[in-house]
């Protein structure tokens, strides 16, 4: 079930790079946005009102504000530096890169924010992804540096990767859960009013006629974020921040082989290896969880006297002396 969930994320998600490519010649980023969002808040809110009330009793004025700089975060903040950056003239080849560092900054931080510390195989397999996305990438990357797209440009997608980053974190750190149909509620809801004001300030509320347009924006609303956003939040509590994240690996591979059958993009030995090179980091990883299961991913406990037990000194038993960012210098086994 965890693999045909993971399957799913990874090509609803990378869905969303493709949409953005069917739309992106048709309008601005704003305005694709605004209407990817308005009708999708609509929809949701009515669902809520009749079919899932019952999600909604208990919840707090705290955790909707909380939802909703979730929503800005992953959402909003996310959304609108990738489209963006397109717009700019970066390329989806070199903002899947960007973005493909991100389980590398979740993985550095999961162990002191969250206590979900990363053992030395998964931080393999975390390199062995680095390695498959520049593959991929880094052509394109290269060619697009050698264009005219203004220098700052590159540094756009990078605020979207930590604005994502900042929403797993946030989220990771909630007291309480959220019903899923809740949270996507709100997140929708907060992007319909943050794209829908932006459009109007620029001029850009108004949608093209073009038939182009609407068809990017049922591909965006169906797949990309009922498909991609949901299930993002749904292995992410199922399996973790080091696991969902170093799923991400495989979007920039996956997407360029979409590309390559619906736009006719070249897809070489470069990007095979890429890919090869993604699905082994996740098979790595996967493996990694799997032997840290045997020994908890939280620092030992000590007694209630205050002294750590001879166990923990001698550097047995508590099978945590080594595992990952948090304990660094350590020897991981």
């Amino acid at each position: 079930m965890n693999l045909l969930l993971s399957a799913a994320f990874v090509l609803c998600w990378s869905s969303g790079f493709i949409g953005a490519k069917l739309g992106a010649g048709s309008a601005d980023a704003v305005t694709i946005l605004m209407w990817r969002f308005l009708p999708l808040a609509a929809v949701l809110g009515l669902v809520a009102v009749t079919l899932t009330r019952h999600a909604w009793r208990g919840l707090t004025a705290r955790a909707v504000l909380r939802q909703a700089a979730i929503g800005a975060l992953s959402q909003s903040g996310y959304l609108l530096t990738v489209y963006y950056a397109i717009q700019l003239g970066v390329s989806s080849g070199t903002t899947a890169l960007i973005d493909g560092t991100q389980p590398l900054v979740a993985g550095a931080l999961a162990g002191p924010l969250l206590g979900q510390y990363v053992s030395r195989r998964q931080w393999l397999g975390l390199g062995l992804g680095v390695a498959g996305v520049a593959l991929v990438t880094v052509a394109d990357a290269t060619a697009a540096a050698t264009g005219t797209v203004e220098p700052w440009a590159y540094a756009v997608p990078f605020l979207g990767m930590f604005s994502l980053v900042a929403a797993t974190f946030l989220e990771g750190r909630s007291p309480t859960r959220t019903a899923p149909s809740v949270a996507m509620t709100i997140h929708c809801a907060t992007s319909a009013v943050v794209f829908t004001v932006l459009a109007t300030a620029t001029g850009a509320a108004a949608p093209p006629a073009e038939a182009s347009f609407w068809t990017a924006i049922a591909w965006l609303v169906i797949l990309a974020t009922f498909g991609g956003y949901g299930l993002y939040w749904l292995v992410l509590r199922r399996s973790g921040v080091t696991e969902v994240n170093t799923l991400m690996f495989l979007m920039a591979p996956v997407t360029a082989v979409w590309g390559a059958a619906m736009f006719d993009e070249p897809f070489g030995i470069q990007t095979a290896a890429g890919l090869a090179a993604g699905l082994a980091a996740v098979t790595v990883v996967r493996r990694g969880r799997g032997a840290a299961g045997r020994h908890p991913l939280r620092p030992p406990r000590r007694p209630h006297g205050g002294r750590k037990s001879d166990r923990t000194r001698s550097g047995r038993g508590s099978g945590m002396e080594s595992c990952g960012a948090g304990a660094a210098g350590k020897r991981c086994v």
